[in-house]
């Protein structure tokens, strides 16, 4: 049953009815929901909009079946916007799941290889596709690490947190002791196909919560066996920034529909 916990929720409402009688039916049982916070924050670049994490929590929290919120993200110590996002989690009580990010460094040193070398590319590029590209190329592409090099810039650093074993390890000892009948997954990573497909033969309800072309080929053809997928723009009222919401027209109106 839904019940509205905040005044504007109740005002979004009253235009939302059908919206809310989809998601009725899809927590008509007992429900976990699995959000990897590290794939659904991309999706903002994709819908042209952002979720705010209070107002997505006092939204789930209208659902009186909806038990566990299970929130999963790398925590940086001392970066702002890490800070703020853990922070953010903890004050609307998630289920909150974290651990480092790691900090990989990788060195675009050019001056000792040769032009049409790959050794820096191998680092970037997959195997196959450099396979493809002309000598003219790999050329073009090592002149601009030198180029770099020549402003300074000797390294380049990339976060890394996956929490893909975590979260797949989870929704299974959930239904080990099944302490839940529908599975609610915040992703499109085809890396949880396989605990999704353990979840659908054992009877449970599973349900992907994404966006328009964010959702893995392999996840998509679990359709064909009974995987649900829940497009968010249809909840975007509901969960976007106020200052979003109070924009004129639909950010995501025009873009393909699950």
């Amino acid at each position: 049953m839904f019940s509205p916990k905040t005044e504007k929720i109740q005002q979004i409402v009253a235009d939302k009815r059908a919206v809310i009688e989809q998601l009725e039916s899809i927590f008509v049982a007992e429900t976990h929901i699995y959000i990897d916070y590290a794939n659904v924050r991309p999706w903002s670049e994709k819908l042209g909009w952002h979720i705010e994490l209070k107002r997505l929590k006092q939204f789930l929290n209208s659902f009186d079946t909806i038990k566990v919120v299970n929130f999963y993200n790398g925590y940086l110590a001392g970066n702002e916007r890490s800070e703020k996002e853990k922070s953010e989690a903890e004050n609307c009580k998630y289920v909150l799941r974290t651990k480092p990010v790691k900090i990989l460094k990788f060195s675009i040193n050019a001056s000792s290889i040769l032009p049409d070398s790959t050794v820096l590319l191998d680092q970037f590029i997959r195997r196959a596709l450099l396979k493809k590209y002309e000598i003219a190329t790999i050329e073009y592409l090592n002149q601009r690490f030198y180029d770099m090099n020549k402003k300074g810039e000797h390294v380049i650093e990339d976060m890394k947190c996956n929490f893909d074993v975590e979260i797949g390890v989870d929704m299974l000892l959930d239904c080990e002791r099944n302490s839940a009948e529908t599975f609610v997954l915040w992703s499109g990573d085809s890396d949880f196909a396989d605990p999704i497909e353990k979840l659908m033969a054992a009877g449970k309800k599973v349900v992907l919560f994404a966006t328009a072309r964010k959702v893995s080929k392999e996840l998509s053809a679990l359709t064909q066996k009974g995987l649900m997928i829940f497009d968010i723009q249809k909840i975007r009222d509901f969960i976007c920034w106020k200052r979003e919401l109070e924009r004129k027209g639909d950010p995501g109106e025009g873009a393909p529909k699950l």
